[in-house]
């Protein structure tokens, strides 16, 4: 199964708990990232440079387990900057599973052999590392020569103590459509759990033009995805319907909130315009109408799964059709 029977109960209850309440604006994700230290300089990432000017201090262990609570999403990916680096992991890791939370912990791969050494697995816990491609691509873009190695000696490491494990690609201009299959079916060899796949967010302050337009995404996945039958591709159909063009998708950018050192971030995790010091002022101060494609220029050409997956598993609760197709994408191979 793509996604443990656990989570699957878990979201479908977060759902109709809030339709019972009858709360239009709900996370299901909280993106969590409790430092900004990072060990490499990857050339998609707006993080290196939004905070080249000094890093702020990590979030402590009680601000992190507190923005989970204030939150209240059953799911939190924790990301940063690199999140191994952050001196209380242990603490964060234990005190989420107490909060029953189900966790996805991000790594560009680096550290994750001392990870897999010091740490045991858990039903809610799942590895996500990040692959842009095969070694040559992985390591130019990740600006280490060395790194896709490292990175998959460190996914072996955690799948054979026996993590869950998933991955996360980032999909750019110059990604070549064979070379995405070939790690794919690598990393399906390596018996990986699940491959998240996204074209990269258009960041303004990187200057190089690596981004694709939604155009050119509809067509490169458009391309792929027929080739993804037999790969455990974890986004959702009505998500990759979307990406190959087909039909529209509302963003939903309060569906994965962002809580990092400055505070809580809006309007969301790609988009900076102020923070906020907590989860009820963001809600109820950003003007959530302003953004998402057609009225934010930054948006127009946005499909990053944190604004539509939400989005897409709205659709899936409110539709027993949708539900059904979902359903048995989850437990049948592609």
């Amino acid at each position: 199964m793509r996604f443990s029977p656990s989570l699957s109960a878990a979201l479908t209850g977060y759902f109709f708990k809030n339709v019972l309440k009858g709360r239009e604006k709900y996370p299901f994700v909280l993106m969590l990232e409790p430092t900004h230290r990072c060990n490499l300089s990857c050339a998609g990432c707006d993080r290196i440079r939004l905070y080249a000017q000094g890093r702020s201090r990590d979030l402590t262990l009680d601000e992190c387990l507190g923005a989970a609570v204030e939150s209240g999403a059953p799911v939190v990916t924790v990301t940063g900057g690199e999140p191994l680096l952050y001196g209380d992991l242990s603490g964060l890791l234990s005190g989420l599973i107490r909060l029953k939370r189900h966790i996805y912990l991000c790594t560009n791969g680096l550290l994750a052999g001392s990870f897999v050494d010091a740490y045991r697995p858990h039903a809610r816990l799942t590895l996500s590392f990040h692959l842009d491609g095969m070694g040559e691509t992985h390591d130019r873009i990740s600006g280490r020569p060395g790194s896709f190695d490292t990175v998959i000696e460190g996914l072996k490491a955690a799948k054979k103590k026996g993590f869950r494990v998933w991955t996360n690609t980032s999909v750019y201009k110059r990604t070549e459509t064979g070379e995405l299959i070939e790690l794919f079916t690598l990393l399906k060899g390596l018996g990986v759990d699940g491959i998240l796949v996204s074209p990269a967010f258009g960041y303004e302050s990187v200057s190089d033009d690596i981004f694709l337009d939604r155009e050119e995404v509809a067509e490169r996945f458009g391309r792929m995805r027929g080739l993804f039958r037999g790969l455990p591709m974890t986004g959702t159909p009505l998500y990759l319907d979307f990406l190959e063009g087909k039909g529209q998708m509302a963003c939903m950018p309060w569906g994965s909130p962002t809580r990092n050192p400055l505070g809580w971030k809006s309007p969301c995790y790609l988009i900076t315009d102020t923070y906020y010091p907590s989860y009820p002022e963001l809600m109820e101060k950003t003007r959530w109408e302003a953004y998402g494609p057609g009225r934010d220029g930054r948006c127009k050409d946005c499909m990053v799964h944190s604004g539509f997956e939400p989005a897409a598993m709205r659709e899936v609760f409110a539709h027993p059709g949708k539900m059904l197709r979902c359903l048995l994408w989850n437990v049948m191979p592609s």
